[in-house]
């Protein structure tokens, strides 16, 4: 792989000679007539996400801190500056689909290590000129988030889908936003975690530049027509709060646009036309909405494209009418005939992505408000298991979480051909950028 990234490593400026107009000292990104500015120039970027980062940089369980330097270094080679990252999981181990260690172990109570984790995370990150759009809470039950919560709040057991069925978790976790306590012990590691200073830098967090935004989670939704308004509320008062502890860095959503808002545009557009959140996101899933199939995969792949250009499009009309920009911050496609080892193929991934790519290189050199995009996900040198499917206790860490099929979506250092059309699309991207 050496000789690959060598050739089409991308420069990166790090650093800014002078901080954008609206955002601060320091460099922070920030948002001018709809357009990310950075270093006081329109930003525009191809990501990836990245949600075991933390995990990786923590020196006790799950950590491998020679491994994290490789993906970064990796990644920034492929030109990848922008990593969407979970601030860590919550609740205890050994509940089936959870992602493990977990940050916050109790109401209040933190494993130091992945605190630890996430500091040197974070450093490394401001070292290399990257940024992190850092997500607090989760909708799904891989990181605890809604159901963890909530359980907290009611002393019970929260429903596992795998154990017992979606209709038996949505109807539980839609109660999050309605529970005065689970809002509650949520606000305080909201605040917990945006009050945190390095212990590597000894710099705040509110002051840390390598934060792209605080996000409030990943893929909230209300879970209900009936639960709208108190969706709506409390994604309003969560973005107050965040603003409350930090003037510096952007707030998101973590949205996946309409799709996470019971079809509904109208509740979609107004979460984003909140005055605190600072750009619309949307996530884009052409598998799991059933656009394309594991036995005709490449013969549904323009139909795909299609649909998704389409999902986009909505998204950014509503970026024109609310002056943001619009961030595709997850979008994933399974390798060839869904498979999940390193052996099989993947063109018509490569073919996916070099599209979504080019619809963010459009909008660059037109000034659009497709500002970027995060594919899902980074999996890099972690090996897929060979004896089981789904995330063990002392696996590689990957992309797909631990309900999902490891090596499903995500995109190993061994993917030379998908390496070479993220590298290849920054490369140009970044020549419009500059």
């Amino acid at each position: 792989m050496k000789h690959l990234f060598a050739i089409v490593a991308v420069a990166l400026t790090i650093g800014c000679s002078t901080p954008p107009q609206d955002s601060g000292a320091g460099g922070f990104v920030g948002v001018e007539r709809g357009q990310f500015i950075r270093c006081g120039k329109p930003y525009y970027f191809i990501g990836t996400n990245f949600w075991y980062g933390p995990i990786l940089a923590s020196q006790g369980e799950g950590g491998n801190r020679e491994r994290l330097s490789a993906e970064l270094d990796d990644m920034q080679a492929a030109g990848i500056d922008n990593l969407r990252v979970l601030v860590g999981a919550d609740g205890l181990c050994g509940v089936p689909s959870k992602v493990e260690p977990t940050l916050q172990v109790a109401p209040g109570e933190y494993d130091d290590a992945l605190l630890d984790g996430l500091d040197y995370f974070m450093a490394e990150l401001g070292r290399r000129g990257m940024t992190a759009v850092l997500y607090l809470n989760n909708s799904w039950e891989w990181s605890g988030g809604y159901s963890q919560y909530l359980a907290w709040a009611r002393g019970d057991k929260a429903p596992v889908p795998s154990v017992d069925g979606w209709p038996a978790y949505m109807a539980y976790v839609e109660e999050f936003m309605r529970s005065d306590e689970a809002q509650r012990l949520f606000e305080n590691h909201v605040r917990f975690i945006i009050s945190r200073t390095n212990r590597y830098t000894g710099a705040k967090y509110v002051d840390d530049p390598a934060i792209f935004s605080w996000q409030i989670g990943n893929e909230p939704r209300a879970f209900s027509d009936d639960n709208k308004e108190a969706f709506a509320e409390w994604i309003a008062s969560t973005a107050r709060l965040i603003r409350e502890l930090d003037p510096n860095h952007m707030i998101s959503t973590g949205s996946e646009g309409k799709h996470g808002c019971e079809q509904d545009a109208a509740l979609c557009e107004r979460i984003h036309s909140t005055p605190e959140i600072s750009y619309i996101n949307c996530h884009v899933w052409p598998y799991n909405w059933g656009w394309i199939s594991a036995e005709d995969m490449a013969g549904r792949l323009e139909e795909a494209k299609a649909l998704t250009k389409a999902y986009i499009v909505k998204h950014e009309a509503m970026g024109e009418r609310l002056g943001k920009p619009v961030v595709v911050e997850e979008f994933g496609f399974p390798r060839d005939g869904m498979g999940f080892d390193l052996s099989t193929s993947v063109d018509c991934r490569d073919s996916y992505y070099k599209y979504v790519f080019s619809l963010v290189g459009q909008a660059a050199s037109e000034g659009g408000v497709l500002a970027g995009c995060n594919f899902w996900g980074w999996g890099g040198r972690a090996v897929p298991p060979s004896d089981h499917i789904f995330w063990q206790r002392g696996d590689d860490y990957m992309c797909d979480p631990a309900q999902e099929e490891q090596g499903l979506n995500s995109v190993f250092s061994a993917d030379e051909s998908t390496i070479a059309v993220i590298a290849e699309s920054n490369s140009r991207l970044n020549a419009i950028n500059r």
